[in-house]
């Protein structure tokens, strides 16, 4: 005869996991990161937009040529930070793109055939355009991100103040077609704010994870170009 037991351990740990979200402080860094998201993305999406419209519009004179060059380059920087973001708030191992990585191992060419060698490099390395894409994609996840706190925000807090506000003149909590119009309805509908918050807190969790892991797959691609392959 099988014991039981283990399968009740093991449905109290994920019961206890499920509720003890609010009470982590990964939680609140991820939090932290999703609510960073929209004006970081804005700032990224205004600076790298700008940089691209002034260079394409300057290569007929070539002056373009070296701003949309800078452009990149700021791009791959702004992804660095992104990577430094990512592990700082999310925990999550982001390696950092090539281009800022040679900088901070202090690799900056000073002659003429360094500098086209290192260009080279640079144009040619894929995370120079998957950065691009990154800071674009922080633009469209930071207007989710935003959407997402604000919903979850807002159905937990009047929720949860229902039992003092129920009765206030010129508010009315409605359930579908139910108005919550006694304490005992007000009190459940607190309970129910709490139950939303901790699913909310849970899918918010996810959401901070899910561009974590966009991160971490878009500016990993030159690690797995350039791994080699072992032969036997």
């Amino acid at each position: 005869m099988t014991d039981p037991e283990p399968a009740h351990v093991d449905a109290l740990s994920a019961l206890r996991r499920f509720l003890d979200v609010p009470f982590r402080a990964q939680t609140y860094r991820n939090l932290a990161y999703l609510a960073l998201a929209l004006p970081l993305g804005l700032g990224y999406f205004v600076g790298v937009t700008t940089g691209l419209s002034l260079g394409m519009g300057l290569l007929v004179t070539l002056v373009g040529v070296p701003v949309l060059v800078l452009t990149l380059f700021g791009a791959t920087v702004l992804a660095g930070f992104e990577a430094n973001l990512a592990r700082w708030l999310l925990d999550m191992d982001v390696p950092t793109p090539r281009a800022v990585g040679g900088l901070e191992d202090g690799s900056i060419p000073t002659d003429v055939d360094g500098l086209v060698t290192s260009l080279t490099r640079f144009l040619t390395a894929s995370t120079t355009w998957t950065s691009l894409v990154l800071v674009g994609l922080k633009f469209v996840f930071g207007v989710v991100a935003f959407v997402a706190l604000t919903v979850v925000g807002t159905a937990v807090a009047t929720m949860v103040s229902a039992p003092f506000f129920y009765d206030v003149p010129g508010v009315m909590y409605h359930i579908g077609p139910y108005v919550v119009d006694t304490a005992a309805e007000g009190t459940l509908l607190a309970i129910g704010g709490l139950l939303v918050l901790v699913v909310g807190l849970h899918l918010l969790n996810g959401l901070a994870r899910f561009f974590g892991l966009v991160t971490a797959t878009l500016l990993g691609s030159d690690l797995h170009a350039t791994t080699p392959t072992t032969q036997t």
